[in-house]
């Protein structure tokens, strides 16, 4: 006879918001979220760390949701694609690949937006070859990476604090001397 651990009550803050939920000691952390949560943009892909289809931002760190149990997210604070976008304001990110083509069939698309979003949080000025390692945990299987690169530095470029403006006085206004 195989005895089961009973279901345990797991608490996280998702997107900003509190959630509850029962999960199985066993249970992956990417299917608390999607079956016990509802929140099905995190992707299911290898379950084995391989992918990145879901990836997701835990306390502050891009991981892979497949490779942890959702007890282990306990009390944590986690960011999923869902909560990129304020409203039906997208995230720059979300605007750079959909401007630069960064996805195909969309399967990647979640973990790839959150492995970039920690990318420039780390590194808010990456080149090619940072931004080729900083996704390169990530497989996507349809755009062969130019366009994604390109959605990347996009997205950098966008999320990039405004130039201060030198003041410039001009003869004008400038006070007189004598």
């Amino acid at each position: 006879m195989i005895l089961l651990s009973p279901p345990k009550q797991i608490d996280l803050t998702i997107n900003g918001q509190k959630y509850s939920g029962r999960a199985e000691p066993r249970t992956l952390l990417t299917y608390f979220l999607r079956d016990e949560l509802g929140l099905t943009g995190t992707h299911i892909g290898c379950i084995v760390g391989k992918c990145g289809a879901c990836t997701i931002i835990l306390d502050g760190k891009a991981v892979k949701s497949c490779l942890l149990f959702a007890s282990q997210a306990e009390g944590s604070e986690i960011l999923t694609v869902e909560g990129l976008a304020k409203g039906s304001q997208l995230h720059p990110i979300q605007e750079a690949f959909w401007e630069h083509h960064g996805l195909q069939c969309g399967y990647c698309t979640p973990g790839m937006l959150l492995a970039t979003y920690d990318l420039l949080k780390r590194n808010p000025n990456p080149t090619e070859a940072e931004i080729r390692e900083g996704i390169s945990g990530n497989l996507c299987m349809c755009t062969g990476y130019v366009n994604i690169v390109r959605a990347v530095k996009s997205a950098a470029e966008k999320m990039a604090p405004p130039k201060k403006q030198k003041a410039r006085l001009s003869r004008a206004s400038a006070p007189l001397r004598r």
